[in-house]
């Protein structure tokens, strides 16, 4: 018998919603933005109102385009971790290259995933491929991610082939799609 989302609900990670991802003329500045963020904070209220678990991943690069030490790492304000939630900082693109990350990972069974956020094209994916070698089932929802503007090209095309890449490791799913099935009741 398959459980339903109230009696297994998967882990809401919010990958890098962090003010260096919004701030126009950086070099990480996502496509996007706007869209992707009202998703987020969709599925995060959804999250935290029916109490799920809710993990935040912040990015901590020691590059010279992320100082760690600028108020552009901070949490978008909207989308802050609570207390009682979990939060791991990660150096690399992949989540799994916090230690702590790992550890957590590796401790518990049948875990299930719901990646939202920014930097599909870092972020996301390098923790999808890492999960998918894991054996941790990760969905992504498509109109809750976003990608860093591409050098040239068209940044549709890039977003598109990006969650193509992604869907290799992960489901990709919409977030209508996922609140539809998540048993909440439109009010």
């Amino acid at each position: 018998m398959l459980a339903s989302i109230e009696d297994d609900p998967p882990i809401l990670v919010c990958a890098d919603l962090q003010v260096e991802y919004l701030t126009p003329g950086r070099r990480h500045v996502i496509l996007d933005g706007e869209g992707a963020t009202v998703h987020c904070l969709e599925l995060l209220t959804l999250w935290r109102g029916n109490l799920w678990p809710v993990m935040h991943l912040k990015r901590i690069a020691q590059a010279a385009w992320f100082n760690p030490a600028s108020k552009l790492t901070d949490w978008i304000a909207e989308a802050k971790p609570r207390p009682g939630e979990m939060t791991f900082e990660h150096p690399l693109p992949s989540a799994y290259s916090s230690a702590r990350f790992v550890d957590f990972m590796s401790n518990i069974r049948n875990v299930r995933c719901i990646l939202i956020g920014f930097s599909l094209d870092e972020t996301i994916l390098a923790t999808a491929v890492d999960g998918f070698h894991r054996s941790h089932r990760y969905q992504v929802v498509g109109d809750a991610v976003a990608c860093r503007a591409p050098g040239a090209g068209d940044a549709a095309a890039y977003k598109h082939a990006m969650m193509n890449v992604v869907g290799n490791f992960a489901t990709v799913q919409s977030s209508t799609e996922l609140i539809r099935t998540s048993g909440a009741v439109a009010v």
